[in-house]
């Protein structure tokens, strides 16, 4: 599957335990995504159009109104990395 950088970012973090929160307005529609490392840092480099993308790929999902995590799809489709702890 081709995805961006950003995208192999965002699906790095969530990889690793973090999660995605999105913020609504009055109307419901989208205003602002915030991605969560497990660590409690933001991602910069998840914007709204990456969210969509993931979404639109279906690679993150949410169940029950709570915040966006990795699917399977998306841990077969993220790239591995080394991490540096």
């Amino acid at each position: 599957m081709n995805l961006s950088k950003n995208e192999q970012r965002v699906l790095h973090v969530l990889a690793q335990g973090g999660l995605i929160q999105i913020v609504r307005d009055d109307d419901g529609t989208l205003l602002a995504v915030d991605c969560v490392t497990r660590d409690g840092l933001l991602l910069g480099n998840c914007t709204v159009e990456v969210f969509r993308a993931l979404k639109r790929k279906r690679l993150i999902g949410s169940h029950n109104g709570g915040p966006y995590r990795l699917l399977r799809s998306g841990r077969v489709a993220v790239r591995s990395q080394p991490d540096n702890r």
